[in-house]
């Protein structure tokens, strides 16, 4: 990792174009690649040397990106995935296996919970959901002898809980497990969870990362940081027969987490994006530093706005010194959380429908953080799987209204959401 700062890295990290090379980094649109020895391609093939031979294990453009988020976030290495979720489902199935357990906090985004807890447990890895909130001798108990990773958000959509990371980082490293830490939400530009003990960090790159609803993508980074060798993961310390016997730790020492990742799971799953995608994807995040203190400047001044409006029930936005989560937000993201403020309107659903139907700046849309603002009410949508009593776990009440905060002028912004407020 170079010494430049953040938002120097935003911009020059990745591409290292060589003397006669396209400036800005090329779209390798190419599944495959030319050797010139059947000798070499075998030493590829077996891990013993680096380079690139079919696009679903690794690809020159992807390849750039992935330097460029794990210099952002402080990793060894990184990896992009097709989608979030396929980041989500990777990051624990690289080190959980059937008959094995997860500590999850209940505060994680609806399909992020529903992929935990129907399609993963049918996998045979069983979940454990714990209030973040909670005392660290409650979630302790909650442990058990097989567990294997601890998952939370750094900020959780859309309830906006900002988990106290080094509280869940003490509790995994206690039991000799990895804490995996969705930064979806602040971006490393506000928050590197690796600093506060995290050993793994995920992304919804199609999120803040793209910031133009342009592409899907996800990604994970491996801190380089966890001893994998306590006896706990086998599939990192033993001989992977589909690899020739390779052993990961004494092949790829602090790398090996994000390199079984994909010569394994990617190799058998797929789930890369298009050269395509991580084109666009190292565009927004060439603009990241910039559109991120916009982001989170418009998103106070809105949440501001709606703590003062009568017709408002409640409002809850971490930078708000009214929030619950003030302190932690302060101490993990000082310089900003992120874009989306959620609030209810008095008059519960049937209000917030009304508000959200009103609104014509705002777009209703199943997304959230990028440039544009949009709105959405969690509890009919990305949330409607769960039940009132997992709603209420996950902080997401029938009210609550996700409104993602762009980068227009606030006052435009505010002028929208008075007139909706009007038509009630």
């Amino acid at each position: 990792m170079s010494d430049y700062r953040i938002e120097t890295r935003c911009i020059q990290e990745g591409w290292k174009p060589k003397n006669g090379e396209p400036r800005v980094l090329p779209i390798y649109q190419s599944t495959t690649y030319q050797y010139n020895s059947s000798e070499q391609m075998g030493r590829l093939f077996d891990l013993e040397e680096e380079g690139f031979f079919y696009t679903r294990l690794a690809n020159p453009t992807l390849d750039a990106v992935e330097k460029k988020i794990a210099s952002l976030e402080g990793g060894v290495g990184a990896m992009m995935t097709s989608s979030g979720q396929a980041a989500s489902l990777i990051s624990i199935f690289n080190i959980v296996s059937a008959g094995q357990h997860v500590v999850s906090s209940a505060a994680i985004y609806g399909g992020t919970f529903n992929l935990f807890n129907v399609t993963m447990r049918k996998m045979g890895i069983d979940f454990t959901f714990v209030k973040p909130d909670a005392a660290e001798e409650e979630i302790e108990k909650v442990f058990q002898d097989n567990t294997r990773a601890v998952f939370i958000e750094s900020i959780a959509n859309p309830a906006l809980v900002v988990t106290d990371i080094e509280k869940f980082a003490r509790l995994a490293h206690k039991h000799g497990v990895p804490l995996i830490v969705d930064n979806t939400f602040p971006t490393p530009i506000n928050c590197r969870p690796i600093e506060f003990g995290a050993d793994i960090v995920i992304h919804s790159a199609t999120k803040y990362m793209d910031g133009h609803a342009t592409s899907v993508n996800g990604v994970i980074v491996d801190s380089g940081k966890f001893d994998w060798t306590n006896g706990k993961f086998p599939g990192l310390t033993e001989p992977d027969d589909s690899y020739h016997g390779v052993k990961y730790v004494e092949s790829f020492g602090p790398a090996a987490y994000i390199t079984k990742a994909r010569t394994q799971l990617m190799r058998d799953l797929g789930a890369i994006p298009s050269p395509q995608n991580g084109f666009l994807l190292n565009l927004g995040l060439e603009t990241l530093h910039l559109r991120m203190p916009r982001h989170c400047e418009n998103a106070m001044k809105v949440a501001q706005f709606l703590e003062k409006d009568h017709r408002i029930a409640w409002v809850n936005y971490p930078g708000l010194p009214s929030s619950p989560y003030y302190s932690l937000a302060q101490k993990y993201m000082p310089n900003g959380t992120c874009g989306v403020v959620s609030f209810g309107v008095k008059g519960g659903r049937e209000a917030a429908t009304k508000f959200m139907d009103s609104l014509k700046l705002a777009a209703i849309v199943t997304h959230v953080a990028d440039a544009r603002t949009c709105v959405l009410h969690p509890a009919s949508t990305t949330h409607r799987q769960l039940t009132d009593e997992q709603l209420e776990e996950a902080g997401v009440t029938p009210d609550l209204i996700r409104f993602s905060v762009g980068i227009e002028n606030a006052e435009d912004i505010i002028e929208d959401i008075e007139q909706a407020l009007n038509n009630l």
